[in-house]
């Protein structure tokens, strides 16, 4: 019923657990969820899991903290890779300025390269976005992405941010900050959004909703993600779920 449409189950921090984990998630009604691999060793694992768990999905591509490793070589593997039936996205990619693991100039280029290679295998994109919202924007249009579309994932601007991105043909994924008391910008964003282009996620092992915070997140948690946004949408739980799963499986061509 629910579709988490960015977890990272392939995460360290989920190598004991994983068929636990699963269980859970299926029970809180998450049926189906996209694992996002962003360096060889998580997108191998994303590969893996895709392969053994029908409800599973990859998206992969490579993040811009690790924009300074990126090769031809890389880029060669991840074209193949990206062919292969259930990948349905290309990402986690973007700019990240907050950890400035490589400067700018490089995140951009990486950035670009695999745009480029979206529209060129029809793919819609996952975006990354920390600290860089004005530079993720102008490159988004610049490479006209409205051509294949994608997600702004773990969206964490406010209302008018949300109006510009969703210009650009993007959708937008709400993660457990949607739960957080302070945000207020966040939740002002979750109003405006049209119903077919919202999405749910849990970004797990990260950003546990409320009243998860500060613990472990799972895939099962975007129920709390789903609740929220209904609460603040003033539909029903069950109507919100169903919307975003349609999204999902509309953006990812599952259809």
């Amino acid at each position: 019923m629910i579709f988490d449409s960015h977890t990272h189950l392939n995460a360290e921090q989920f190598e004991t657990d994983i068929p636990e984990v699963i269980q859970r998630a299926q029970a809180f009604g998450v049926s189906e969820m996209a694992v996002v691999g962003f360096d060889t060793p998580t997108i191998e694992k994303s590969l893996a899991l895709s392969r053994e768990y029908e409800f599973i999905y990859s998206i992969i591509g490579w993040h811009p903290t690790e924009a300074g490793s990126y090769t031809s070589d890389i880029e060669r593997h991840l074209q193949e890779q990206l062919t292969l039936p259930k990948v349905v996205a290309l990402g986690e990619i973007g700019l990240d300025y907050y950890w400035m693991n490589d400067p700018k100039e490089v995140q951009a280029k990486v950035f670009e390269r695999q745009m480029a290679i979206a529209k060129e295998m029809n793919l819609p994109v996952s975006i990354h976005m920390r600290d860089a919202i004005e530079d993720t924007y102008k490159l988004l249009k610049d490479n006209h992405i409205h051509k294949v579309g994608g997600i702004m994932h773990s969206f964490s601007g406010d209302e008018e941010w949300a109006k510009r991105f969703l210009d650009l043909g993007m959708h937008i994924s709400f993660s457990g900050v949607l739960t957080f008391k302070k945000a207020l910008e966040v939740q002002a964003a979750a109003k405006v959004v049209p119903a077919n282009r919202l999405l749910v996620e849990t970004d797990a092992p990260y950003l546990a909703p409320v009243p998860y915070r500060g613990k472990r997140n799972e895939p099962g948690y975007t129920r709390f993600v789903v609740e929220k946004l209904a609460e603040l949408r003033e539909v029903s739980f069950e109507e919100m779920a169903h919307q975003t799963s349609k999204n999902a499986h509309e953006l990812f061509r599952l259809v």
